[in-house]
């Protein structure tokens, strides 16, 4: 049970709105109770119990989601071990992070089950973000665009395979990353529905149409928008093309500058749909990590110049990003993107693409995941389900 407590004197970052000059309410429950004008604050009847913290103008938004993480604060997923999964939960919340989707790395079969396991395991104890569940990052996916996968894990499409890693995680494994072009994918993405998994076009040498064969059996999200995947081309508009232009495709795009350019993000902001763009870090073990060697999945690696982690034997290779989902969020509004757009690619998006029931937004009635950022967007405190999980605000 979490302690009644009122923030007072915000701005309300909703998850469709920007409300300024209010209140909010979280009840006893862990939930959302109310959101209200500061001059509706002494007609209000809270119990003597209640908290009242004054946020001095800071912004009260929801805890962001990062759907796709491979690892922080030196740990990673590919460790296998719940503890790690568990040190992610715990290091996340450093940043602003309410609840996470830790992703697995295309691996030997033996590897990727040790890590869905981990990650099962793990869930339930956290005492950071809360784990929603796995995010399988292949292993379907396109010896073309393999990027820092292992290729040693690279698959053709198998359904035993695929029924083996689901069933790996218990009823916890939510999406998976595919090539569309790959042989027998209309029957993997026919499974996939079935078993309630979402499927992402991504690590994918796909054609345009490619993408709409995909489409037509159900694969409508993207990993990492614009990179592991197909061109543009005048003459075959490759996965890039078709995400730009079916406007009913989802996309992660990584918003760090350097993944992706800040015009194509705007671009991407203006000609596709709010509601269809999810940010992502990608970030990888090494991030914030605070001493030990620089290794990602096995790999050797080193923060370049411009922030993302490049192999040392391949430097123009990025394989992944040291981006946590707060400075995601202060990169996107330095390009000149609304807050409150920006808190739906962060929060709002992720949870109705992956039906995270009552999150992503500040609605009475929903859980109280909640990160209060001051003007300059420095994180003050974070609630998860109404607990205050990191006190910044003394």
């Amino acid at each position: 049970m979490s302690l009644r407590t009122v923030l007072t004197n915000g701005t309300v970052v909703t998850g469709y709105a920007k409300l300024k000059n209010c209140a909010l309410y979280i009840d006893e429950k862990g939930e959302i109770g109310d959101i209200f004008n500061m001059r509706r604050l002494e007609e209000k009847d809270f119990p003597p119990d209640t908290v009242m913290i004054d946020v001095g103008g800071s912004y009260i938004m929801p805890g962001f989601i990062d759907s796709h993480i491979h690892g922080i604060g030196g740990f990673g997923t590919e460790d296998c071990k719940a503890s790690s999964i568990l040190g992610m939960s715990e290091r996340l919340a450093d940043f602003g992070v309410s609840a996470f989707m830790p992703t697995v790395y295309t691996d030997t079969l033996d590897n990727m089950l040790a890590s869905i396991k981990a990650i099962v395991e793990a869930m339930g104890s956290e005492q950071g973000a809360k784990i929603m569940g796995v995010n399988l990052e292949g292993p379907f996916i396109s010896m073309e665009r393999v990027g820092a996968q292992n290729p040693a894990g690279v698959l053709p499409v198998n359904l035993d395979v695929f029924n083996q890693l689901i069933d790996a995680g218990k009823g916890h494994v939510i999406c998976m990353t595919v090539a569309p072009e790959l042989k027998h994918m209309r029957e993997l993405a026919l499974l996939a529905r079935e078993r309630n998994i979402v499927l992402l076009a991504g690590h994918t040498d796909a054609t345009y149409e490619n993408i709409m064969e995909g489409m037509q059996c159900g694969i409508f999200h993207s990993t990492h928008f614009f990179n592991a995947m197909s061109r543009l081309h005048h003459r075959n508009p490759g996965t890039v093309g078709a995400i730009l232009i079916q406007r009913e495709m989802q996309c992660e795009i990584i918003c760090d500058g350097i993944h992706v350019h800040p015009e194509l993000v705007k671009m991407l902001l203006r000609e596709k749909p709010l509601d269809n763009i999810v940010m992502v870090t990608d970030s990888l073990k090494p991030t914030k990590q605070r001493s030990g060697s620089c290794l990602a999945n096995g790999i050797e690696c080193a923060i370049g110049v411009d922030g993302a982690f490049v192999a040392l034997e391949d430097p123009d290779l990025f394989i992944g990003s040291a981006l946590t989902m707060l400075q995601g969020l202060r990169n996107v509004v330095d390009w000149e993107v609304p807050i409150q757009q920006a808190s739906q690619m962060s929060a709002t998006n992720p949870a109705r693409i992956y039906n995270f029931a009552k999150q992503g937004m500040l609605v009475p009635g929903y859980k109280a995941d909640v990160v209060v950022l001051d003007e300059n967007l420095q994180m003050k405190g974070l609630f998860i389900e109404g607990n205050l999980i990191r006190d910044r605000f003394a």
